[in-house]
């Protein structure tokens, strides 16, 4: 009889699953659209009072920039409020992606009216009157500028790291793992971190070097002195160190294997944020960041082809500027649809998280029969895993135990079934 039991573990007991910079993100996407509501009445207001058509048609195109910022606005707010609402299955992480899905194809219409309109003015010019349009370009790049400002630091991912290692694992960095030429062979020594505490991997780096877990263990020496022994387990073509190394990782390493002992060491490294890592990255503000990066752009071609075309007489460069606009903002729209579209239909978006549960299962002798890794909201990813086992003693608290060390894996569901029944 197979041992079935859904468990969370972190943030998933209450299926909480918000980005680590929800609240503040939400304060600044606020913060914008309060910005642009105040520049969209001035103009519309000054334009109504001097007379100023320009004026009025750009304080119109705010209300629709401040519109796009509500989208991502009224998700956060919706999402936090109903964080722990039970009738969310999984929570309300995934609901930034659908605002951003939906700022997505916001953005795509935009950049298919500016490419209509500019076209239309190739085909048709129209007299343009610089007096006006330059300082209220102008006036729109400052303010998209003082939104850029202020979401700044939002748009990207909140999780940091930097991973130790060789080629043979395709996570970590070959500059970075130490050699050791020993009579039994050529080895790299690395700390591997990637979505894990840190721990030391010994690999073969040619094909007929040998390991020997019994023999092997890694002393580290500190600069104040201090020592700590890690004891190494055979991972099945590597042994890695059964401690977690503590920080920071600057130090000087022992390393013991059969024929003696090897010294090598080890420099801490600036950790960094991976802003392409798609299970942390908040793509809700992301959207609200590229519709101000993507008006800023507008803004930036349109002073250039109003200036050129005062200059030189080129009444053609306010169009081409447009067109152009229009072909980077439809750029960016494809890539903020491809990402949350992926996310909304659960595709696999850390391949990673799922190899790493599965060496961790299968590195102790049991097999993995059905595994499923998808994310829940920003950082948080969620795991279906199916063991068939041979240890009698191994539940599903052995297996929870055993994933608890992965970061961002927010809940997890695991079932038990004896390995006879599978073969």
């Amino acid at each position: 009889m197979s041992d079935f039991t859904n468990a969370a573990f972190g943030a998933g007991h209450d299926h909480i699953f918000l980005g680590a910079g929800h609240e503040s993100n939400e304060r600044k996407t606020w913060a914008v659209i309060g910005l642009c509501s105040a520049m969209m009445l001035l103009e519309i207001v000054g334009g109504s009072l001097f007379g100023s058509l320009a004026l009025v048609a750009d304080g119109l195109h705010m209300s629709t920039h401040a519109g796009a910022m509500l989208i991502a606005a009224l998700a956060y707010t919706y999402a936090r409020k109903h964080a722990s609402d039970s009738r969310f299955v999984f929570g309300t992480g995934k609901l930034g992606d659908l605002a951003g899905f939906t700022s997505a194809i916001v953005l795509a219409m935009i950049a298919l009216l500016i490419g209509y309109e500019a076209i239309s003015r190739f085909l048709s010019p129209v007299p343009i009157h610089f007096g006006e349009a330059i300082p209220i370009a102008v006036l729109g790049l400052l303010v998209n500028i003082a939104s850029v400002w202020l979401l700044s630091g939002g748009s990207h991912g909140h999780s940091h790291g930097h991973s130790h290692g060789d080629e043979h694992d395709g996570h970590a960095h070959e500059d970075e793992a130490q050699k050791i030429f020993a009579p039994a062979g050529v080895f790299a020594v690395s700390i591997f971190e990637d979505g894990v505490p840190p721990v030391f991997r010994i690999t073969p780096a040619t094909g007929d070097s040998r390991l020997d877990a019994s023999t092997a263990s890694v002393t580290t020496i500190r600069p104040d002195g201090a020592r700590q022994v890690f004891e190494l387990a055979n991972r099945g073509g590597y042994l890695e160190s059964m401690q977690d190394i503590p920080e920071p990782h600057a130090f000087k390493a022992i390393v013991r294997l059969a024929d003696g002992e090897h010294e090598i060491e080890f420099e801490e490294h600036e950790h960094h944020a991976d802003a392409h890592d798609a299970a942390t990255r908040d793509h809700n503000i992301r959207s609200a960041y590229i519709h101000v990066i993507a008006d800023a752009a507008v803004s930036v071609l349109a002073i250039i082809g109003l200036v050129l075309a005062r200059a030189f007489g080129w009444l053609w460069m306010d169009p081409l500027a447009g067109v152009i606009g229009a072909l980077v903002i439809a750029n960016w729209s494809y890539g903020l649809m491809r990402d949350t579209g992926a996310i909304l239909l659960d595709m696999s978006s850390d391949r990673r998280m799922a190899e790493n549960v599965r060496h961790a299962i299968e590195d102790r002798g049991d097999k993995v029969v059905d595994l499923h890794v998808w994310r829940v909201g920003p950082g948080h990813m969620s795991a279906v895993v199916s063991v068939a086992t041979n240890e009698s003693q191994h539940d599903s608290r052995f297996y929870h135990a055993a994933l608890k060390r992965f970061k961002g894996l927010s809940h997890v569901t695991v079932e038990v079934q004896p390995a006879h029944s599978v073969a």
